[in-house]
């Protein structure tokens, strides 16, 4: 069995090292990369229903504890998260409470997974998110890729 602490200690570096100095915005942006690719690494080993059923366990219990999240949801076909609703308020969200809301959401999907899976995935799930970084955050929607905000990813950075 896997607990807590082993995902948070690859989500915390992970965490600190690829959104540093990230606008809130940008976090997200980056948040919703990672679960995309979390998502994509094990749907195929555990099956749509299996790993709805485990995002909305983990969702519900992060709106239970962080309600600005309480606005992701879990696409109907089987496609990832919903994230529309979240990255809309995303710029007016404090980068502290984004990065609250971020690790919970790791570290709880990476927990129930890892205990369903006994943590045969862990290692595997662990270097998928080692891998996404701010400039290949690029997130999946509904099937499709979408190309990157012409924005600055980092605060003051391309201004002026």
């Amino acid at each position: 069995m896997t607990d807590e602490g082993e995902h948070a200690a690859s989500v915390d570096p992970w965490l600190n090292r690829a959104g540093a100095g990230l606008s809130s915005a940008a976090l997200l942006r980056l948040f919703e990369a990672a679960l995309g690719a979390l998502w994509v690494r094990t749907v195929t080993i555990l099956g749509e229903v299996t790993l709805t059923a485990i995002a909305d366990r983990v969702l519900h219990d992060t709106a239970q504890r962080l309600p600005l999240f309480s606005s992701l949801k879990v696409e109907p076909n089987g496609e990832g998260i919903r994230f529309d609703e979240l990255r809309e308020s995303g710029s007016a969200m404090r980068t502290t409470d984004v990065l609250e809301g971020i690790r919970f959401v790791l570290v709880e999907f990476l927990t129930v997974l890892g205990n369903l899976t006994a943590g045969i995935l862990t290692a595997e799930l662990h270097a998928v998110l080692s891998h996404v970084e701010p400039t290949n955050a690029v997130p999946a929607t509904k099937g499709r890729e979408v190309t990157p905000s012409t924005e600055s990813t980092r605060e003051g950075e391309g201004k002026g």
